[in-house]
């Protein structure tokens, strides 16, 4: 497949071996050497993120001899290519507090100062860059890249003045997810730390006045009660499943319409709308009683059981999908946000996987969920926490929507800026007209 080409006519294509240095496959080496306490931190290429990023946090440690990987040492600076899966994903490390070797499915490429790697990082992450390397990926079931194949791709080499503009202002957005992100894990790290010091731990406010006595889920605080999910929620259709396939098919979905929430949306306790399907209003009043309002819990119950999300009012009348569930608390039993998070706990995701049916696929049913027991504290401490709480959760829509709307100005410049489309200056506008 002849690699595709689109660039400014100021732009030279070279061939990608002319700025590479030195290049390299990470080491092979047995799985048998991670360890928790290892010198060396070992970057595999599901540590790398689709947009280039790298999750530093997520890198196993290896107890290695230093004078035998020492040569495999990355360098800040370095850019580092997926080989094999997702082949192709580019990224440049930064440097970490311990030695970091790149994985065997990783090729480490060391630029020359002609070359600003930040640049060819997010030419290779780019639309066209991914295309051009896919061209030259070898593998039916499997791509692979090899080094010689990708040293004589064809790539963009503007002036090193035009990558470093463009490397900058591209990072510009980058650094600012990174920073969203960072806030929103604090946020949500705090809300934990409140709901286990609280609800796990007992150490609430005035917990010195009540003894521990025990019940059918072990210990709990005096006048604290247990009661099953379906008794807490609202009569009849508390806990109700999504439609049958029989209801809803293929034909009614839309490319506008009500958002149809399905497992694979329900990613990090919020409902993400990037890749959602739709159906018209038609259709989703005929089925009205699967719409949801705010508060609902919605749940998934096929596969990865656990994940779920809070319907905030901006979700008002969203339908739940085929394959999950939807649960509706009873605001007089129980304060939803504190249920919401009381079903994110190790021990009850444990009874709720317990219960699941399936052997290939765990599946939920509504009898199975309405039976979980549910720990039931007083309702002014419930209050108190979602107070305290709830406004984080609010805090990360808001945090959340911004990360969606720089991802998706970042992806709409990243392909102009790196193929030579527009020039530096208008590079320099349209960034800062994107950022007014």
């Amino acid at each position: 497949m002849k690699p595709v080409s689109k660039h400014s006519e100021s732009w030279p294509l070279i061939p990608f071996a002319r700025i590479i240095e030195e290049s390299a496959f990470g080491p092979r080496f047995s799985g048998d050497y991670y360890d928790l306490n290892g010198n060396v931190a070992t970057l595999r290429t599901t540590d790398l993120q689709d947009d280039g990023r790298i999750s530093y946090e997520t890198m196993p440690f290896a107890r290695l001899n230093n004078d035998q990987f020492q040569k495999h040492y990355l360098k800040a600076g370095d850019l580092v290519i997926t080989r094999s899966g997702t082949c192709g994903i580019a990224a440049v490390f930064e440097g970490f507090t311990s030695p970091v070797v790149p994985g065997a499915f990783l090729i480490r490429f060391r630029l020359t100062k002609e070359a600003i790697p930040k640049f060819y990082a997010y030419y290779f992450n780019s639309p066209q860059g991914r295309a051009n390397v896919l061209s030259i990926a070898a593998g039916a079931v499997q791509q692979n890249l090899n080094s010689t194949n990708l040293a004589n791709l064809l790539v963009p080499r503007p002036s090193v003045a035009i990558q470093r503009t463009v490397a900058r202002i591209l990072s510009t957005y980058d650094d600012l997810i990174e920073n969203n992100l960072r806030r929103i894990k604090i946020l949500e790290q705090m809300a934990q730390m409140i709901y286990r010091e609280w609800f796990v731990n007992f150490r609430f406010p005035g917990h010195e006045k009540l003894p521990l006595v025990g019940s059918i889920v072990g210990d709990i605080p005096q006048c604290w009660e247990i009661a099953n999910l379906s008794s807490i929620c609202v009569e009849r259709n508390g806990v109700q499943t999504g439609p049958f396939g029989s209801q809803l098919h293929m034909a009614d979905y839309s490319d506008e319409g009500v958002p149809v929430v399905m497992p694979k949306d329900l990613i990090g306790l919020r409902i993400r709308t990037d890749e959602i399907a739709r159906i018209p209003e038609s259709i989703a009043e005929k089925l009205s009683r699967h719409r949801m309002q705010p508060d609902d819990i919605v749940y998934g119950r096929r596969g990865d059981i656990g994940r779920r999300a809070y319907l905030m009012p901006v979700q008002t009348g969203w339908f739940c999908g085929t394959g999950c569930l939807r649960i509706r608390p009873n605001s007089q039993a129980v304060n939803s946000w504190y249920l919401f998070n009381y079903l994110g706990q190790d021990d009850v995701q444990g009874i709720i996987r317990g219960r699941a049916l399936g052997v290939t696929m765990p599946n939920l049913n509504t009898g199975v969920m309405a039976s979980v027991p549910v720990k039931l504290p007083p309702r002014d401490l419930q209050e108190a926490f979602a107070r305290l709480t709830f406004p984080m959760a609010e805090a990360r829509e808001v945090l959340t929507a911004v990360i969606e709307n720089l991802r998706r100005t970042r992806d709409l410049l990243l392909p102009k800026f790196v193929s030579g489309e527009v020039s530096v200056e208008q590079i320099e506008s349209e960034a800062a007209a994107q950022t007014v």
